[in-house]
């Protein structure tokens, strides 16, 4: 069943959403260090979420308006961390804490990457969709639907992990201005995630 849960999760790994930006980013200008630290703080939050989708908590934010309000605070935060990011790269700091230039050690890694994961209401309600929908058809007992459960959330673990190494292996190869030019790219598609969010219904 954790086996069923891994291939389950590499699956929903395909859809790149703004966390795996910000580990590939979090890599290639602060080293693989500082990406595992964000990528724990992502495994964190989704074995939560996980959890919440097992227990059948998730339900709970089906109510409309707290989905919406969930969405545009989602929305206000990723886009926080585009504009600080943005402004960073010309040397103006508006939150040191939201922005990868804010993130110089393992730990404001792990708490930037808990808050981006955490703050997009989109994780939990797609786990609690296709997760529980998995949870069903395979008509999962308790002690099954957790190993599945584990099994999803290794999966997190193992792809982020890869993208990390893979941007630290760039970082060798990237000069200042070239990060600089991603720093920018990364700021401004946080941002479009942000806009996306905000005006999508979830």
């Amino acid at each position: 069943m954790i086996l069923k849960g891994f291939r389950f999760g590499m699956l929903l790994q395909l859809a790149i959403g703004p966390v795996c930006i910000f580990i590939f980013q979090l890599a290639s200008t602060k080293g693989f260090t500082e990406a595992a630290a964000g990528v724990m703080g992502v495994v964190l939050i989704d074995g939560v979420f996980i959890i919440a989708a097992i227990l059948g908590i998730a339900t709970l934010i089906e109510k409309r308006n707290t989905k919406t309000a969930l969405r545009f605070i989602g929305a206000a935060i990723l886009f926080l961390f585009g504009i600080s990011t943005i402004f960073g790269q010309f040397g103006i700091v508006l939150i040191p804490s939201l922005s990868i230039r804010g993130a110089s050690s393992a730990n404001s890694a792990f708490v930037n990457t808990t808050i981006i994961t955490a703050s997009n209401p989109l994780t939990i309600i797609f786990w609690a969709g296709v997760f529980s929908a998995k949870i069903a058809e395979e008509n999962m007992k308790k002690s099954e639907m957790y190993s599945f459960g584990a099994g999803a959330l290794l999966s997190t673990l193992f792809f982020l992990t890869l993208l990390a190494a893979a941007g630290a292996i760039v970082k060798n190869f990237l000069s200042e201005d070239i990060i600089m030019v991603l720093n920018l790219f990364v700021g401004f598609l946080l941002i479009f995630f942000s806009i996306r969010m905000a005006i999508k219904r979830v």
